[in-house]
């Protein structure tokens, strides 16, 4: 009992005196089994009830389910804020403020969380849109989560990924003290190595009896496999101009992002061309997440089968030509609005087979319940 004793004081010692070097404090790492692993635990440093108050953490909707779900498990209070569609989904400071205000009598709002590019909406964060962001969780004293993932994927012409690290370091005072938590993974990007396993959290300026804490949560948990940690070294430090294998692999992950692009356009296109649809350019990450007017008839059958409307629409899909799309209602969704979301991933011929079979499926189905 001693000897556990004293390795569990040697190993607090080690983890406290972290917080004595000012630079370590202000920004340290962490590798995971994934990016999904890191927001887990990352969230649950949120759990802590104030005069019988739950804790509370905003969420885009649409949102990734993964935030929804953790939140639930948790028990910290879901802030949903809408994302304006019709400004490509974009983050609209009024409807951030809204979310806010509303929940506060019921939680006390602690953190916000911001995926970008955006999944499964597709949308790439203005540089403007971001710095409003920052601006909205300093006002109201909220850590930022910033899920960029898939910052490697970004296609529109125009569009740029910025981080949110960067533009808050540019912003300078009293924004570039504020705690800040950004993710990355080698799941996505033009590398998709989804079953290796490896992601990273980037922290900056979080209180340090916090992150004592949270470094002692840390340690007790498995490190991420060796395979995980080597695929994501070599995303954080590819090749470099003058080394042997930097056109080789400037070559190929070039191929591999203008498939990606030419693809979106596709998707895109297509859709916008179907009776009732309306779909926002893919501006990154890897899928559409398009807007679709269903007859009301096919509305009163989902009822009638006890299925929300766009899963009705789903099921009738795979039924019918074994395509498989996501119904908006799993990621949330304006009320009234029906969406869905679907891959940019199949290769151009296929992608392009699937579209003009999706295409004759909706025909019929809007001719059956028209």
């Amino acid at each position: 009992m001693q000897e556990l004793r004293s390795a569990q004081e040697r190993k607090i010692n080690y983890l406290s005196f972290t917080i004595d070097n000012e630079k370590q404090f202000r920004q340290f790492s962490f590798v995971f089994l994934g990016a999904s692993d890191g927001i887990k635990n990352f969230l649950k440093l949120f759990i802590c009830t104030v005069n019988g108050k739950p804790p509370g953490v905003m969420i885009p909707i649409p949102q990734y389910p993964l935030y929804s779900a953790s939140l639930a498990e948790m028990g910290i209070t879901q802030i949903g804020y809408y994302l304006n569609e019709a400004k490509n989904w974009a983050l609209d400071g009024a409807e951030l403020e809204r979310a806010l205000e509303e929940n506060k009598k019921c939680c006390i709002p602690k953190c916000i969380v911001v995926i970008n590019p955006g999944n499964p909406t597709g949308q790439v964060l203005t540089k403007e849109n971001i710095q409003e962001i920052i601006k909205f969780a300093h006002k109201h004293s909220l850590f930022i989560l910033a899920d960029e993932v898939y910052q490697h994927n970004v296609y529109a012409e125009g569009s740029e990924f910025f981080s949110f690290k960067k533009v808050l370091m540019e912003m300078g005072e009293p924004y570039s003290s504020m705690e800040l938590v950004s993710f990355m993974s080698c799941s996505k990007g033009y590398m998709g190595e989804c079953g290796l396993r490896g992601g990273y959290a980037e922290v900056i300026n979080m209180c340090p009896q916090v992150k004592v804490n949270y470094l002692k949560s840390v340690s007790a948990m498995l490190c991420s496999t060796v395979i995980g940690q080597a695929c994501m070294d070599t995303v954080v430090n590819p090749p470099r101009k003058g080394e042997p294998s930097y056109e080789m692999y400037m070559k190929e992950r070039q191929a591999v992002l203008d498939s990606l692009n030419i693809r979106a356009k596709m998707v895109v296109d297509a859709f916008n061309s179907f009776e009732g649809f309306s779909c926002n350019p893919v501006q990154g990450a890897m899928y559409a997440f398009p807007r679709i007017t269903l007859p009301p008839k096919a509305i009163e059958a989902a009822k009638k089968a006890n299925q929300h409307p766009d899963v009705f629409y789903a099921f009738q899909l795979l039924e019918r030509t074994g395509i498989c799309i996501v119904p908006g209602s799993g990621f949330g969704q304006q009320p009234g609005t029906f969406h869905f979301r679907t891959t940019i991933l199949p290769q151009p011929e296929k992608l392009k087979a699937m579209l003009e079979k999706f295409r004759n499926f909706h025909l019929e189905f809007v001719e059956e319940y028209k």
